[in-house]
């Protein structure tokens, strides 16, 4: 009975899965889809939170992944590629992934964006072999609570993180331990 019931949680972790990631599973998205793609899920984060567009103004650069899908069953992790913007031009391409275990069943697709607001944290992406997020620079995770707080005059952070378009079966979001390494495209 256990055996069937596990067999049925993932059989129907893969068909979500699976609608999550579409037609994307075959191939890898190419340097102008993912600047493509990361430039929309910028634009739709400025819509819905102006707090991320005035974070913008000032911050050295970007990085901005448009698409992670997070997937679990006792055992989870996610993925998503992305790009660095610096002066609204892609300059370089990024992956995410996180690994977790612990009690989890379902998936889930988000975007999440990270304004790099001095030198050390950009040099820090630039020179390190993957960035841990929660190792290194401060990121502050930016929600409802935290956004009615920020001006440009408390901006005091290496970083600051957005979330944004959650989509499917998973409660909870969090990039802390997520790993980003530099990718060639």
């Amino acid at each position: 009975m256990m055996h069937a019931r596990r067999v049925f949680l993932a059989l129907g972790l893969a068909a979500v899965t699976t609608a999550f990631l579409g037609a994307e599973v075959s191939a890898a998205p190419t340097a102008k889809e993912i600047s493509r793609d990361g430039e929309e899920a910028l634009q739709s984060l400025y819509r819905t939170n102006p707090v991320a567009e005035d974070i913008s103004k000032k911050a050295r650069a970007i990085l901005v992944f448009p698409k992670i899908v997070k997937a679990g069953l006792i055992l989870g992790g996610s993925y998503g590629e992305g790009m660095l913007q610096k002066g609204g031009k892609a300059v370089a391409y990024y992956n995410s992934v996180s690994a977790s275990w612990g009690l989890q069943a379902g998936a889930q697709a988000y975007s999440y964006a990270v304004f790099l607001m001095n030198d050390k944290a950009v040099d820090y992406l630039s020179q390190s072999k993957g960035w841990e997020i929660g190792v290194g620079p401060t990121v502050v995770i930016v929600n409802e609570g935290v956004a009615k707080n920020l001006s440009s005059s408390t901006l005091k952070d290496d970083a600051y993180a957005f979330i944004f378009g959650q989509q499917g079966l998973m409660a909870g979001v969090n990039i802390e331990g997520s790993k980003i390494s530099k990718i060639e495209r």
